[in-house]
């Protein structure tokens, strides 16, 4: 008797099903390394570094090697389309951050990867909030001040970033929607570049993320006036938030994740999370986020799934408002 094509699809896939539940019970295997695709060069940047550390801890609970596999360009979406189509094993996943995932969709069409179908949330890591910062020689001193001098010369006041859709743009053109100012942005290439504008105030302000701009504060070559964030940051205690100057909607951050192809099997997902959680309650990692600027999340698989949805959302408002496009 020949075998039906739909009973022979079935007996492959329920093959396929039993043979990842029995991958899953032995993961991971002694000797075998998994893979971390970072969606930017390795060697700088806060994405990376906090990667490495994330990764060196996790390796250490799971007993294993973590590779790093620094996948840039694209505004990220190179690296986040080569994890959608890794094979969901577990030993392939993705670090990525807010513009990849809630800000990407919405700007490019056609993107090789969806935020929400194409991976299983593993779980949050970090949010580095952006502050703002201007020029010494710009004649304010604090965050009301910067913001009757702005009022009072519309298009007048430049605002750097490193490029169209980054967060630096994106958190200065939710300030000028929250704030009714008319900021005139300025992207480049190099955020060095940038910041040297800033000290000689051919550019007067900055929504810089913490630890690209932390240095320069703690040096006084420029003034901090605002967290954009619920709450104060540790790198930067004395510095008030956004929320409490009255402007509790004007919150703007980069945060990280850690996610893996759909697919993987659920109980491997569920332990990525449970030892993700871990570490990022290790005390030495812990202090090691809060010194560069960096809140430790965590939390549930479930909650980073709804975190993207949000910051999708909200994002979204904000690139249509001031129609930004993808250079």
């Amino acid at each position: 008797m020949k075998m039906s094509h739909a009973a022979g699809f079935l007996l492959a896939s329920s093959a396929a099903f039993f043979s990842l539940q029995s991958a899953a019970a032995d993961w991971p295997e002694s000797g075998k390394a998994i893979q971390v695709i970072v969606p930017a060069p390795g060697g700088s940047g806060t994405g990376d570094t906090i990667a490495r550390l994330v990764a060196e801890q996790l390796a250490r609970r799971l007993r294993t090697s973590m590779v790093i596999d620094n996948r840039a360009g694209a505004n990220g979406n190179i690296g986040a389309t080569a994890a959608a189509r890794s094979t969901p094993d577990g030993y392939h996943l993705l670090f990525s951050w807010a513009g990849t995932l809630a800000v990407n969709p919405v700007m490019y069409k056609g993107l090789g990867f969806d935020p929400r179908k194409s991976f299983e949330p593993i779980g949050l890591v970090a949010d580095v909030p952006n502050i703002l910062v201007v020029s010494k020689d710009l004649p304010v001193r604090d965050f009301k001040g910067f913001l009757e001098y702005a009022k009072s010369r519309p298009g007048q006041v430049n605002f750097a970033s490193t490029g169209n859709g980054s967060s630096m743009h994106l958190a200065g053109e939710l300030f000028t929607r929250e704030t009714g100012t008319k900021l005139v942005h300025v992207p480049y290439n190099a955020p060095g570049q940038a910041t040297t504008n800033l000290i000689s105030n051919e550019i007067q302000a900055m929504f810089q993320l913490v630890p690209g701009i932390l240095g320069h504060v703690r040096g006084g070559t420029v003034n901090a006036l605002a967290v954009m964030s619920p709450v104060r940051s540790s790198a930067l205690p004395d510095l008030p938030t956004t929320a409490e100057l009255g402007y509790p909607q004007l919150v703007s951050s980069t945060w990280f994740a850690l996610l893996a192809p759909k697919g993987i099997p659920p109980q491997i997902a569920d332990r990525l999370n449970t030892e993700l959680n871990a570490v990022l309650a290790m005390p030495e990692v812990r202090k090691q986020l809060a010194d560069m600027g960096a809140t430790p999340l965590g939390g549930t698989r479930e909650a980073l799934g709804e975190h993207i949805a949000r910051e999708t959302s909200k994002w979204a408002q904000v690139v249509q408002r001031a129609g930004i496009q993808a250079q």
